[in-house]
């Protein structure tokens, strides 16, 4: 028997409630799957699956709120009282088995069956293939009842993926299963027993039959996970990496500049990883593993020796990288906005000679809504070469040249009041009175933001209006002599913050 970690893991409540109602209506419940594996794993499941011997409609009379939308036995019970998000859906599925998998996808038919056992037999990895049985009204696995008839239990504890009985079999039936296998390598921490890396290598021209939609599902969860590096270096290694991107594959051995220390896909890889490590969005994620996609296609060697180009490489990955996302089947969105990031990655310049209106033009490429994303790729494209993880100077003043050119400017237009305003309201002319007006309203909202109401200001324009001109224009010069004063002190903070002149 294995060492039994986590053995004081207190089961949710909202769990052990249906586990309960089942039990004490003489039907049988296992905690099964994922859930049993993250809880001896010492982790948090992310959903909680039960088995039973209960028939959908069984389990549907049981408990007050349920849905059953599919033809695997398996019941939705629903908790709304929970805020725990991972609670709110307990899935209850009644035993069963599965029939032949003619298409590599899907069984041809399911069957319910009596023991929990034979519902063990079609699972996936051993590690899958536990059943933890709790008596009524206990939370604590240490007086639960493992059943675990392929040894899951020690492949856990030698942190070990091996599949349920014969692993050609099981890859044949569900080739998907091929790139979850490679998912749970990086999401885990796991390595792969001899047996099914074996048969991954006869197996994997079964992934020629899987939809698109879901090998980007197990794509997508690939790259959320904490270490997706492994996973895309071990789907590499052994030659299903094409399934999901032939064009990252291509990367493989394409040496770079002396600047880079690793091959194209190696850096890509790492880029990758950088961006998991900073826990960053999936578009960033996405950016960074494609950003360099072009590079193969635009490599040119040069008459300088070890210093080959790639002009245009960012033009030619974002139609690369949009034509990879489209085939996947992402979301539009998501493919618009990596293909940007993609496209826009290489804007580093010498930050001596690039302008604000360079800076206002790029941010009108990428979008305002991406500029920070686009700021994150390009450090994580500097982890990936190799380098310092600190940000250099360049990168800094960029930053700061960014959010100078997106703040809000000291402007009238904050007032709440403008000269269409003033010149309803008081019945009066066009002309450089207004602009003097609206400039010493400025200066007194500046020095006081509580005066910026429209009523306050109306008052306040009344007085002003019974001023001479070079009084009025005297009121009004002194407000832009503010307003310059203000937007230096703003300046002057932003790049303060990043430590740049």
């Amino acid at each position: 028997m294995a060492k039994i970690s986590a053995k004081n893991y207190k089961i949710p409540t909202e769990v052990t409630l249906v586990m309960d109602k089942l039990q004490e209506n003489n039907y049988e419940a296992y905690l099964v799957g994922g859930c049993v594996r993250d809880i001896l794993r010492e982790k948090d499941p992310k959903d909680w699956d039960i088995t039973t011997n209960a028939r959908p409609e069984q389990i549907i009379e049981l408990f007050p709120h349920t849905f059953y939308e599919n033809d695997f036995g398996t019941v939705g019970v629903v908790n709304d009282e929970t805020k725990d998000e991972r609670l709110k859906v307990v899935e209850v599925t009644t035993y069963r088995k599965e029939g032949e998998y003619k298409d590599k996808r899907r069984p041809e038919e399911v069957e319910f069956v009596k023991t929990v056992e034979e519902d063990l037999s079609r699972r996936d990895f051993t590690m899958n293939a536990i059943g933890l049985n709790l008596p009524i009204g206990i939370k604590d696995i240490s007086k639960g009842h493992f059943v675990d008839p392929y040894g899951g239990l020690i492949d856990i504890e030698k942190k070990q993926i091996k599949c349920v009985l014969n692993a050609t079999e099981r890859f044949n039936e569900d080739a998907l299963r091929i790139i979850r296998a490679v998912r749970f390598v990086g999401e885990l921490g796991f390595t792969l027993n001899k047996e099914t890396e074996e048969a991954i290598k006869t197996t994997e021209t079964g992934l020629e039959k899987i939809s698109e939609e879901r090998i980007r599902d197990e794509f997508e969860k690939i790259l959320m996970s904490q270490n997706p590096s492994v996973s895309l270096e071990t789907s590499n290694k052994l030659g299903i990496l094409k399934y999901i991107s032939p064009e990252l594959v291509s990367g493989t051995g394409v040496s770079q500049t002396k600047t880079h220390k690793y091959d194209v896909f190696e850096h890509s890889i790492k880029t990758l990883q950088a961006a998991a490590d900073k826990d960053f969005s999936l578009e960033v994620r996405l950016a960074a593993l494609f950003h360099d996609i072009g590079k193969p296609k635009t490599k040119r060697d040069s008459k300088e020796k070890g210093k080959p180009t790639f002009y245009g490489h960012d033009v030619v990955g974002e139609r690369v990288t949009r034509k990879t996302l489209e085939r996947l089947k992402f979301p539009r969105k998501t493919i618009d906005t990596v293909s940007k990031l993609v496209r826009w990655h290489m804007f580093f310049s010498d930050t001596e000679e690039i302008t604000l209106s360079a800076v206002r033009r790029l941010i009108a490429n990428v979008g305002q809504e991406n500029v920070k994303d686009l700021i994150n790729l390009r450090i994580c494209d500097r982890i990936g070469t190799g380098r310092p993880k600190e940000e250099p100077y360049r990168l800094r003043k960029y930053q700061s040249m960014v959010e100078e050119v997106l703040r809000d400017p000291v402007s009238v237009s904050q007032l709440k009041i403008n000269g269409k305003d003033i010149m309803d309201k008081f019945h009066v002319k066009p002309g450089p009175r207004i602009g003097w007006i609206l400039h010493a309203l400025l200066e007194e909202v500046l020095e006081d933001p509580k005066l910026n109401e429209k009523n306050v200001l109306e008052d306040r324009v009344e007085q002003l209006l019974k001023l001479g001109d070079q009084e009025l224009k005297s009121l009004g010069k002194k407000g832009e002599e503010t307003k310059k004063t203000e937007e230096e002190k703003m300046i002057r903070k932003i790049r303060s913050k990043y430590y740049v002149e």
